[in-house]
C-alpha cells in the first residue's frame, strides 16, 4: 500500500522506439540473433523511486523472428516455446 504522501508513477516501454532482441551460440560456432517484435512492459514505482519498482514485461512467442522463418518455427513449437500452449512471455517482479 502507498503512503498518502507518495504519487505512484507508471513508465510505459515505448514499442515504437524499442527493441527486445537476443543472442544464442549455436554449436559453439556460430551466433544466431533474434527478436521479438511484439512486447509490452511498465514498472510502476512510488515517485521517481526504482528501488521498490514493480515490474511487468510480456512478449508474444509467435513474434519471434531470427531471420529464418524454418528456425523461427522450430523454435514456436513444443522443444522451445510451445506457443500453441504459451502463446506469451511474462515476468512479473515480486516487490
Amino acid at each position: 500500500m502507498t503512503p498518502a504522501n507518495l504519487t505512484t508513477t507508471k513508465w510505459v516501454l515505448d514499442t515504437t522506439h524499442s527493441e527486445i532482441q537476443f543472442k544464442i551460440k549455436h554449436l559453439m560456432i556460430s551466433t544466431v540473433t533474434g527478436q521479438f517484435n511484439k512486447f509490452e512492459g511498465f514498472f510502476e514505482t512510488e515517485e521517481d523511486d526504482f528501488e521498490t519498482a514493480q515490474a511487468y514485461f510480456s512478449a508474444d512467442v509467435n513474434s519471434i523472428s531470427t531471420n529464418n522463418e524454418q528456425r523461427d518455427a522450430h523454435l514456436k513449437n513444443p522443444d522451445f516455446f510451445d506457443a500453441e500452449n504459451h502463446p506469451q512471455l511474462q515476468y512479473e517482479s515480486a516487490h
